[in-house]
């Protein structure tokens, strides 16, 4: 399978902007060494990171390009083995244009305990909308992932999901915004577990939640 000639300059444009975004990971601690992956979706093929290799060595030309069911399409590496889960995500939720997986020590910490994090701040109710769900416990190397992810989210309007006992992955519009909401879920994971070291948080109102999701979704920021 080659590259449609007409999606040439998205799929060169998109491993530019998904190699800059990979530097994004370790810059906000969020990854160790090779761990870790971002993807963006170009028609029916996706760009994302080769398995095993070191983030000084993550420049456009070393992006690789699969079809939506893994299979690699163009390079010379092997894709991330989190492939199959970023494929089956594209695969089921057409709106979801860019997905990010991390090991951020917080947002790992309450994916190993199972426990979803509850919304007690508003930068929570902004961008998640409510909690932080968890999704099941799955095995990588084919899409059992992706499934639990497409099925925990498809329940929320959160863009981030703590796989248990794995770690964090999250979904946007496109690979930049799926970034902000690692960057940010990291953020809560810390805040919420340090609040409860001093007590139990206070949860936010419901109603309260929908209007501070309304507001940021729709009314912050340049329009």
């Amino acid at each position: 399978m080659t590259i449609p000639t007409a999606l040439r300059a998205e799929i060169d444009a998109a491993k530019q902007r998904v190699a800059a975004l990979h530097a994004e990971l370790p810059r906000w601690e969020l990854v160790v060494w090779t761990a870790g992956n971002v993807s963006e979706r170009v028609g029916d093929y996706l760009v994302i990171k080769p398995s095993g290799v070191s983030y000084d060595d993550l420049d456009a030309d070393a992006m690789v390009v699969c079809d939506l069911d893994g299979n690699l399409v163009e390079g010379d590496r092997s894709p991330s083995s989190d492939t199959a889960a970023h494929a089956y995500v594209y695969r089921h939720m057409d709106h979801v244009g860019g997905v990010v997986h991390t090991h951020s020590t917080y947002a790992a910490a309450w994916a190993a305990r199972g426990e979803e994090i509850p919304c007690v701040l508003t930068m929570m109710a902004d961008e998640f909308g409510g909690p932080i769900p968890v999704g099941p416990f799955a095995i990588i190397g084919d899409d059992s992932i992706g499934r639990g992810i497409v099925e925990t989210l498809d329940a929320h309007r959160s863009p981030a999901v703590l796989m248990r006992n794995h770690g964090p992955f999250t979904i946007g519009r496109d690979a930049k915004a799926a970034v902000k909401a690692a960057v940010l879920l990291e953020e809560v994971a810390r805040a919420v577990h340090i609040s409860r070291q001093l007590g139990e948080p206070t949860p936010i109102p419901q109603e309260a939640i929908d209007s501070l999701y309304h507001r940021y979704q729709n009314v912050y920021g340049q329009h």
